[in-house]
């Protein structure tokens, strides 16, 4: 099987839609959104298009990944930072590394650029395999109530988060999905 992880194109984004609205069509935790959400993001200050993929599979894309700008806030100052939101793979593709995939290479891609961290609201089981830990480790909040173990941050840079406390904001198009998922 050929996995290739590539960035999105335009001509993607329908597609790239579909996939992630296929991947969380029985999830649980979602309000069922996050299609939408991906396609407010690329119209915002927060979309970077270097950080948005899709995974291919013998030439069809069968996951998406985006990360986006958002800023840690505290009394003092502004710390510029990644949201990982969201990883979608195609249910019939799921749980043979393609996430994983899309995920290292993202965070490959975010550091060639220069971004020091990323932020990620997941499962506090898988997303701690690619180095991610919980936020609070640094003094780093959420912006609204969500278990301490779902809430991580990544460093990308060593000590990147070193003293850096403060309050995660994201862009309102993110805001809107996160407060809807509560």
């Amino acid at each position: 099987m050929n996995i290739i992880v590539r960035q999105e194109t335009e001509q993607d984004y329908e597609l790239a839609e579909d996939i992630v609205e296929r991947a969380f069509r029985n999830e649980e935790f979602s309000d069922h959104t996050e299609h939408i959400l991906i396609s407010r993001l690329r119209k915002s200050d927060a979309f970077i298009p270097e950080l948005c993929l899709v995974a291919e599979i013998e030439g069809h894309p069968v996951g998406h990944i985006m990360l986006t700008r958002l800023s840690i806030v505290n009394d003092k100052r502004t710390y510029d930072s990644l949201a990982l939101a969201p990883v979608s793979v195609l249910p019939e593709h799921q749980r043979i590394g393609i996430g994983g995939m899309m995920i290292k290479e993202s965070i490959k891609i975010a550091k060639k650029l220069g971004h020091k961290s990323v932020i990620v609201l997941g499962h506090g089981n898988y997303y701690p395999k690619f180095g991610f830990m919980p936020a609070s480790r640094w003094g780093i909040k959420p912006p609204f109530d969500v278990p301490d173990e779902s809430f991580m941050a990544l460093e990308l840079e060593d000590y990147a988060l070193t003293g850096t406390q403060g309050i995660v904001v994201y862009g309102e198009e993110f805001l809107i999905q996160q407060m809807n998922e509560v």
